[in-house]
């Protein structure tokens, strides 16, 4: 029995938040009280066979994807490697670069299994599973993120939340308040209206159900230089897969501001070996952030038609480049790149009414 996993309401006795190891989920459910609690009970009850699940196939999960390899035994890890095998015949990847994603996916599947939701996320560390019931919708918005040193957060908590980890911003019906996913309240962020500027509404009907976000700034490896590249799909696992190849993509090979470092140096039991991972990048040229942007633009766009991806927003450097654009709601700017000040850019998903009003 694993006793590792830790399981608790959110103080705003809303969002239940589940840690085991690497894993770090929050996780909020709606509808009538009697399935909210049987959708948390269901995700309780699966949570702590997830870590040990994954680990007993771990050599396998580590090992690179073939387009006609094998497949692992687990539900979650079956979902990493479906999620990869489309870029196996072009590109390193192993089905690590699905697992938040995927992990995010099984316990929301649990959940509305086990329950009628109107709405639910799971939200593993950045990477984000959505659901969505008949005439329910979420708002997802293009959000500037001040840099950690101008919030008054513990160190803990900006570790995890900045830079480039989105924020799930949502609220229930009839709030007047919005917390974000990792139990803090919003107003400790000093979030302000003015951040955002561009949205789009994901209702029943959209397909996109899964968010995410990689670069070299997170807590996962990166083979590119984005700060933040940040991918709306269909599903989680196919969104963080995505985001992981797009984001090794915005690169600029040999740059003698790119520090680089063999990635088993760092951690020796990781699935990149010693393939050179970015650990810092020096101030660019505004002529070479843009060429890293449109390498990176040129993979996310083709990833988009083919299907595997509905939009992508690429940053570095305080230049972002939209693929998609129609899926963040801003086709009124004409640039194909966007310039902010300081600070780093990401997808965000903020919680609506049900009539689609901003719970503000």
């Amino acid at each position: 029995m694993n006793i590792r996993a830790q399981i608790r309401m959110l103080p705003d006795n809303r969002r239940l938040h589940m840690h085991d190891g690497p894993i770090d989920l929050i996780v909020e459910a709606f509808g009538r009280p009697m399935d909210i609690k049987a959708a948390y009970r269901a995700a309780a009850q699966r949570f702590p066979t997830v870590l040990d699940e994954l680990c007993e196939e771990l050599k396998f999960l580590r090992q690179p994807t073939r387009p006609d390899g094998p497949l692992p035994q687990g539900p979650i890890a079956r979902r990493m490697v479906a999620a990869v095998t489309p870029y196996a015949a072009t590109t390193f990847i192993t089905p690590m670069a699905a697992v938040a994603g995927a992990v995010a996916e099984e316990i929301l599947g649990i959940m509305t299994h086990a329950a009628e939701l109107s709405r639910a996320y799971v939200n593993d560390g950045g990477d984000i599973a959505l659901h969505l019931g008949p005439g329910e919708r979420f708002v997802v918005g293009m959000m500037e993120y001040p840099r950690p040193e101008a919030i008054a957060l513990p160190r803990e908590l900006a570790r995890y939340t900045f830079p480039n980890s989105p924020v799930f911003l949502c609220a229930p019906r009839g709030s007047s308040s919005l917390s974000t996913s990792n139990g803090t309240p919003r107003s400790e962020y000093e979030l302000q209206r003015n951040t955002l500027f561009g949205t789009t509404t994901l209702d029943f009907t959209h397909p996109v159900r899964g968010i995410a976000t990689s670069g070299w700034r997170g807590r996962s490896f990166s083979l590119g230089i984005a700060d933040a590249v940040t991918v709306l799909a269909d599903t989680a696992a196919q969104a963080d897969a995505a985001a992981t190849v797009i984001a090794n993509a915005v690169d600029l090979p040999g740059h003698p501001a790119v520090v680089r470092i063999a990635a088993n140096e760092l951690q020796p039991d990781t699935d990149l070996a010693d393939r050179p991972v970015t650990q810092g990048v020096g101030e660019l040229r505004l002529d070479e952030i843009h060429a890293a942007l449109s390498a990176g633009a040129q993979v996310a766009d083709q990833l988009r038609r083919q299907g595997l991806i509905r939009a992508a927003a690429l940053n570095l450097q305080s230049e972002t480049r939209l693929v998609g654009r129609r899926n963040f709601g801003l086709d009124e700017y004409p640039v194909e790149s966007i310039r902010f000040g300081k600070g780093t850019a990401s997808a965000v998903p903020i919680g609506a009414t049900s009539d689609g009003g901003f719970s503000r």
